[in-house]
């Protein structure tokens, strides 16, 4: 029974992150409260996981190193303010060493968001107006791009290898 509510500890992370992923792709917000939810929640999940507290303060300071990458990136308007949250919450998830594939995971998604978004803005003229409103913005020409779809792609991608994951799943 509680092996099983130890897996069931993994679930928040990337349940919040879809959540995220598509709240941005609809809307280009992501809630302060997924955000803020996934915050409170790593240092008692990453407890009962069994993570020992030296591997959460290393959790602690790569998700703020990365909030620092985050809002240096919202300075430069590469991303939302949303995207800078989220960016450093799943950095303290994932901790050291997964921030690592987390971050190349995250930077070619992105890149291939952005063809892709390239592409359908370009060829997605006549499908605008003809579905829903999020779609429209979406292939608007030079419109904004939903970096929370390349930050969840690339957190997925990273988190079997983080000390939560590594902790309650078995060794290969």
């Amino acid at each position: 029974m509680i092996e099983a509510l130890r897996i069931l500890a993994l679930a928040p992370f990337p349940l919040a992150l879809i959540l995220a992923a598509l709240r941005d792709l609809t809307s280009y917000t992501i809630p302060n409260r997924i955000s803020l939810a996934l915050l409170v929640a790593f240092v008692p999940l990453a407890l009962f996981a069994g993570v020992s507290l030296p591997v959460i303060g290393l959790s602690v300071l790569v998700g703020a190193v990365m909030l620092a990458a985050g809002v240096g990136m919202y300075a430069m308007r590469w991303i939302g303010g949303g995207d800078a949250k989220v960016f450093a919450v799943s950095a303290l998830w994932l901790g050291w060493p997964s921030v690592m594939p987390f971050a190349l995971w995250t930077a070619l998604a992105g890149g291939g968001l952005a063809v892709i978004l390239m592409c359908g803005r370009r060829l997605g003229h006549p499908v605008v107006g003809r579905g829903p409103v999020w779609i429209g913005r979406l292939l608007t020409p030079g419109g904004d791009v939903p970096y929370g779809l390349a930050i969840c792609f690339g957190a997925l991608m990273a988190y079997p290898g983080s000390p939560i994951a590594q902790a309650v799943l078995p060794p290969h």
